[in-house]
């Protein structure tokens, strides 16, 4: 049997990590001081990291994600920001995810609300998990498309997939009753099953007021903000300060 064969067969059956490999072992001499069990380890490997790296790339197109770059290790933890270091490194294991537990980002504009939560979904992909990022007033406006067009089981259907849901920018516009309800509505889908993360430049003690409907007020309160991990931010717009830093 030769190589051409062996690349066929491995074509057939498309394993490209393990292909990658075995033309590395074929062409580097220094393979050969490897016996077969080493050999065929580094063959399974390959396949298992092509395979994991691909996973990744496609749920990343899937999560909408806007900053793709956006870290954990590049997360500021200046003390006017007054971030607890603990308990972010307690986040960024994903364990949140894991438990069904959900994360609200609150500060001003500015201060990185949005960038925490994209790093911390960026993270979650690398560790398997299935994201899915959308600002607030996008989703409204979604589910009112769909329940015009009748389609709005499959809207709460597709958002059911994504352990981790971003909701960012809540709170940035004016919400109607309506509206606060189908909010809960897709909060209640996912409670103690998925995992949300909710960015907001309002305090969450004006959250009851803004949402405009005493029983939806009291019924997301006590599903999402009562358990749910809290990073209050404060200090500087972050803009501000890349600002003055490209300035200097």
């Amino acid at each position: 049997m030769n190589q051409t064969t062996v690349i066929n067969k491995i074509n057939d059956l498309n394993y490209q990590g393990i292909k990658e490999a075995y033309l590395r072992q074929v062409e580097d001499t220094n393979y050969n001081q490897l016996n077969f069990d080493e050999r065929l380890y580094n063959l399974l490997e390959a396949q298992e990291i092509f395979t994991h790296n691909k996973r990744v790339a496609t749920n990343l197109r899937a999560s909408k994600i806007k900053d793709r770059q956006a870290t954990v290790e590049d997360i500021e933890y200046s003390a006017k920001r007054r971030i607890d270091k603990q308990i972010m490194q307690s986040l960024i294991t994903m364990d949140f995810i894991r438990n069904h537990q959900n994360i609200i980002i609150t500060g001003k504009t500015g201060t990185g609300k949005s960038y925490i939560a994209q790093a911390l979904a960026n993270r979650a992909i690398l560790d398997g998990f299935k994201v899915y990022y959308i600002r607030v007033p996008t989703l409204l406006e979604n589910i009112k498309i769909s329940r015009a067009a009748g389609t709005y089981t499959n809207l709460l259907r597709r958002y059911s997939r994504f352990k981790l849901l971003i909701l960012d920018d809540f709170g940035v516009s004016q919400i109607s009753a309506d509206d606060a309800t189908n909010l809960f509505e897709i909060i209640e889908d996912r409670n103690e099953i998925n995992s949300i993360i909710i960015t907001s430049q309002l305090p969450v003690s004006q959250w009851y007021e803004y949402l405009n409907n005493d029983t939806v007020a009291d019924a997301i309160l006590d599903r999402v903000v009562h358990s749910s991990h809290r990073i209050e931010l404060e200090g500087e717009s972050m803009r501000k300060l890349r600002s003055k830093i490209n300035k200097i």
